[in-house]
């Protein structure tokens, strides 16, 4: 927000602060979906069925050009998971295949990586990493003359739901579905494929882990089954967590974002509800329904700028305008 006038910072920190937004939606679809998006840019990118569409903002951030700038197709089945690198797409779709697709050519490569579902996608400094519902994580190259060879088959034994990548490159995370007798939170050496740690204990039985993300090499986050957002910093302990927040009504946590501060937002299975929360206390500071019965529905994904929260559910995606009110 360097470019914009102070007071105008003053007044759209205060909207967050408050929880005064216009809520509006910028696109709907026929069908029920499990949509995942991305921002780069002035470019929102969102997945529908078994394809990715690439829409630009219009100059408010709360609406989009109707017309769509891409669509990316490949997959013969839903793209559960989608990550930006690079100037390529990188999807997983439930074909177990994994797509490539360079954002400003018509370059689309996929290739058989799993034998189920690929539920979740990352990729940084020319690695990718793939978790299944097989059972398995996999570490692959990006690099064009060497798509489909797999570097690393891991045996996690357990459903992965979320993956990510260390910043520093030297190791990723993989959420499982907690049904085995071991921790849903287990890092890995990307080099070697290796087991490095587990991270906490104590987990119930089903306590899976639908959303990771690092925040520095020695930070993460993550939230699940077992409602709670946890902040896990390596250099303090990894059998225990440094701080968590509990989702007060015994929802199931789809996915959460952090703007690298004090600001965390988390998206639940029921009502669509986006909650804001100040990492420094214990209880929300705001919760926005986005949806009521009949349709219910999770929120899938969320993303946010200085300015604006989107966040995408089973027939709609909304937007959070903390400018124009």
């Amino acid at each position: 927000m360097a470019s914009v006038p102070v007071k105008e910072r003053v007044k759209v920190s205060q909207n967050w602060r408050l929880g005064r937004c216009r809520e509006g939606i910028l696109l709907k679809w026929r069908c029920s979906q499990m949509p995942w998006m991305q921002l780069e840019g002035d470019s929102l990118y969102i997945s529908q069925a078994n394809f990715i569409l690439a829409y630009q903002f219009r100059p408010d951030g709360a609406s989009l050009n109707r017309r769509p700038l891409g669509v990316f197709a490949g997959h013969d089945e839903d793209v559960c998971h989608f990550v930006l690198a690079n100037s390529h797409i990188i999807s997983a779709g439930g074909d177990g295949k994994i797509g490539v697709h360079k954002i400003h050519s018509t370059f689309t490569v996929k290739y058989s990586a799993h034998e189920q579902e690929v539920n979740c996608v990352d990729c940084r400094g020319g690695i990718i990493v793939s978790g299944s519902r097989d059972r398995t994580a996999k570490v692959w190259p990006l690099a064009s003359g060497r798509l489909g060879q797999c570097l690393h088959t891991i045996q996690t034994e357990d459903r992965v739901w979320s993956i990510a990548i260390s910043p520093v490159l030297s190791s990723f995370v993989t959420g499982t579905a907690c049904c085995g007798h071991f921790s849903p939170l287990r890092i890995w050496d990307l080099n070697s494929g290796q087991l490095m740690m587990h991270l906490g204990s104590d987990f119930p039985p089903g306590a899976g882990v639908l959303d990771v993300m690092y925040e520095s090499p020695s930070t993460l986050l993550s939230c699940g089954y077992d409602t709670y957002v946890r902040y896990w910093d390596l250099r303090a302990s990894v059998r225990k967590c440094v701080m968590e927040w509990e989702e007060p009504h015994d929802s199931t946590l789809y996915c959460l974002q952090t703007d690298g501060n004090h600001l965390l937002a988390t998206g639940s299975s029921y009502y669509g509800v986006v909650r804001l929360w100040d990492r420094r206390q214990r209880a929300c500071l705001h919760a926005f329904p986005l949806t009521s019965t009949p349709l219910s529905s999770p929120v899938y994904c969320l993303r946010f700028t200085t300015k604006h929260l989107y966040a995408a559910l089973s027939y709609n995606l909304h937007v959070l305008d903390f400018q124009n009110l």
